[in-house]
């Protein structure tokens, strides 16, 4: 084998090695960051079917006489601010998440108001069509909390791709940026609970 052989080898062989491990990060962190933005997509596929039980809770709530209309005006503009926000999951950035978060906490604490409402009319309590959507809802609230685990730990695995060494130097190379985790409004741990049995005695 000629001399000047020798250097080439171990210059591609250097390369190749550069290659395949910038290709290997570049090709995970592509699959973690679309994960994601996968599990970002569910959060919002939970809150729109939440929404929508709540349109329809709402117009259940509306033939009962007397209802409080307050309550009901309510709950339908903190329902059309809460479908009126939306974030494309390449643009999560905490100002935006927190607007989200805010919007469907406002939801929240207006249906809790609606419910607590609902006590005071026996004839709706025992309306079965009623019943099912106060069903349908708790089971959606817990649907949603699934699907904000699992975002922020499909974002907690992303964010450990990239920010280990050596991946750190290739992900400001590749331009991938940590992506942001989904945090509750501050104080949101004090908001009451939405009751859904209205069949326990007081």
């Amino acid at each position: 084998m000629k001399k000047w052989l020798i250097p080439v080898i171990v210059i591609v062989v250097i390369v190749y090695g550069f290659y395949s491990f910038g290709k290997g990060f570049n090709n995970t962190a592509v699959v973690l960051q679309e994960d994601a933005k996968t599990t970002w997509s569910n959060v919002e596929s939970a809150y729109q079917r939440r929404n929508d039980l709540i349109g329809n809770l709402v117009k259940t709530v509306q033939g009962a006489a007397d209802f409080e209309r307050n309550t009901l005006t309510e709950v339908i503009e903190a329902r059309s601010k809460a479908t009126s926000v939306n974030i494309n999951a390449g643009d999560l950035t905490p100002a935006n998440m927190a607007q989200f978060q805010k919007a469907q906490s406002g939801l929240t604490g207006a249906l809790s108001k609606l419910l607590v409402s609902v006590e005071r009319y026996p004839d709706l309590k025992a309306n079965a069509n009623f019943l099912e959507l106060q069903s349908q809802i708790e089971g959606t609230e817990n649907r949603i909390n699934v699907a904000r685990d699992r975002f922020n730990e499909g974002v907690n695995n992303y964010n450990k791709h990239i920010k280990v060494f050596p991946n750190s130097f290739l992900a400001g190379v590749f331009n991938f940026d940590a992506m942001n985790r989904y945090q509750a409004n501050a104080g949101s741990e004090n908001a009451p609970d939405i009751n859904f049995d209205f069949n326990k005695k007081k």
